[in-house]
């Protein structure tokens, strides 16, 4: 592995103040009820909520929470009375399990829903006034429900905390492909879409519309563009786009990804156009992933640079990554077309190992801003004065095998898991420093791969359960049945079938369009 890079001493500014960046995030903030409330959302209150309805004429409340699918679910109530609305926000609903999940606990099968009110969001699609809030599950005696996947991942990060004092937060990258008749004016070209403006890029309008609702529900959106894929077949254009959010508590990461595809399948439907978040449309084009970058925070510090590289923290939770990928795939790549986008030379990984802004490994080290002050800022712009403590905590890694597939929550709770065991096993550090690579991935031999079918990535589950089931973190049934399902599949052979002609590419992906 190469030595820690050296790094030029930072410019030296002017001797006047610098000016500090705005902490200001309520002015601005898209979120109606954060501007109408005056206070973040973690602080929303019953009596806060209770107002804000009756002062903006709501006359719907809907609960929303995942279910086993991974998909958003809801419940609606006409508001009645303010005894009604009271008593809703602060007790839920009881609901059915068994239809949820599929396998719960017989105790469990009439969990509650709870209203999580830091979540609450006006509904941006629905044809009367409408606000939405997210819940949690729990059980027969008002304890979390111990098996739904929000609940795991609550425990994961709970167990990290406990053991090393840090906590996760995660960004998503969500990709997708829009669906409707080939444009002759200004025609996609192939594989060359990223980044690209209209009109040369198509249905803009979607992801700008997505972008904006994501916003003002309070998500911690960061951005989004169009991405490389873009190809026509049979008179029909096929454009890939991208979203991108913000760094956040890895409970909170889980719950936007799924507000998101929410959002996206909605404004598509509004154009009359179809989305897929499928990892694979077309063989010899651009699959469509759910890159996970993370970052390690204690102290409101972020601990994976020292502002001249990355620490041996930012190792060791990389080792973690790595020692577990393989099993990880069983929560982040479930439906057999997950595996054809792992393949060589996709611009997907299928080795286990790491490296420095490169997109063949399976954990990649993007740019971080790291050993920076306002020298770029004020290049480009001359006439502003100096700028004084830039942020150094933009410094993440970056998990690029998930795919839209995943069961986020239980994906996310299973990385968190692996970061434990980085932290606190003392051989991750050598683990991570021996699988490091500066070149292409795929063309070296002798690296770790990643399963090749949703049968082997149960059967690596198996193997590493301990790992998942330690501290109480997933049930064990919840392993056995995921398993089960995962091999229930039926892809065993899957490539072998694929390359004899016996199961066409074209019939799985129309089975599995609408994962997720």
């Amino acid at each position: 592995m190469p030595s820690e890079p050296t790094f030029a001493s930072s410019a030296v500014l002017p001797t006047s103040s610098p000016a500090a960046l705005s902490t200001d995030s309520i002015s601005l903030n898209p979120n109606p009820l954060v501007r109408a409330l005056g206070k973040p959302a973690e602080e929303f209150t019953r009596a806060d909520i209770a107002r804000f309805i009756a002062d903006e004429g709501i006359t719907m409340l809907n609960l929303r929470y995942v279910g086993g699918d991974g998909r958003l679910k809801e419940l609606n109530f006409a508001i009645q009375s303010a005894a009604h609305l009271d008593r809703v926000l602060t007790m839920g609903e009881r609901v059915d399990g068994s239809s949820l999940f599929g396998v719960v606990e017989a105790t469990s099968s009439d969990p509650y829903v709870v209203p999580q009110l830091r979540t609450a969001h006006l509904n941006p699609f629905a044809a009367l006034p409408a606000l939405d809030i997210m819940c949690g599950f729990y059980d027969v005696e008002g304890s979390p429900l111990a098996s739904a996947p929000q609940q795991v991942l609550r425990r994961a990060q709970e167990a990290l905390e406990a053991e090393t004092g840090c906590r996760l937060e995660a960004l998503g990258e969500l990709e997708y492909y829009l669906f409707s008749p080939a444009d002759a004016l200004f025609p996609v070209e192939e594989q060359r879409g990223y980044h690209e403006a209209a009109p040369f890029s198509k249905w803009s309008q979607i992801r700008t519309e997505v972008l904006w609702h994501l916003a003002r529900m309070g998500c911690a959106v960061k951005y989004a563009h169009a991405e490389v894929g873009n190809f026509v077949t049979e008179g029909r254009q096929a454009v890939q786009q991208e979203i991108e959010f913000l760094p956040t508590d890895v409970t909170r990461a889980a719950d936007q990804m799924v507000l998101a595809k929410w959002v996206v399948r909605e404004v598509a439907c509004s154009h009359g156009i179809e989305v897929s978040f499928s990892p694979k449309i077309a063989v010899g084009q651009a699959g469509s992933g759910m890159h996970f970058h993370t970052r390690l925070m204690k102290g409101g510090v972020n601990r994976l640079s020292d502002g001249a590289g990355l620490t041996d923290a930012a190792r060791r939770l990389i080792g973690g990554y790595l020692s577990h990928a393989a099993s990880l795939t069983a929560f982040g790549n479930t439906v057999p077309v997950s595996f054809l986008r792992l393949v060589p030379h996709q611009e997907a990984p299928t080795a286990i190992c790491w490296g420095d802004r490169n997109r063949s490994v399976l954990v990649r080290v993007p740019l971080g801003w790291q050993n920076l002050d306002d020298r770029m800022f004020r290049d480009a712009n001359p006439v502003e004065p100096a700028v004084g403590g830039l942020p150094s905590d933009s410094q993440t890694v970056e998990l690029r095998s998930p795919d839209g597939s995943a069961a986020v929550h239980l994906l996310l709770a299973g990385v968190t898991v692996a970061a434990r065991i980085g932290l606190t096993d003392s051989a991750m550090l050598e683990y991570a420093n021996e699988r490091y690579v500066s070149g292409d991935a795929s063309k070296l031999s002798g690296l770790d791969q990643l399963p090749v079918s949703c049968a082997e990535a149960a059967g690596r589950l198996l193997a590493q359960r301990e790992s998942y089931e330690a501290l109480g973190v997933f049930p064990s049934s919840l392993i056995d049945s995921w398993a089960e399902r995962l091999v229930a599949l039926g892809d065993e052979d899957l490539r072998e079938e694929i390359a004899d002609a016996r199961i066409q590419v074209e019939d799985l992906v129309a089975r599995y369009f609408h994962i997720g």
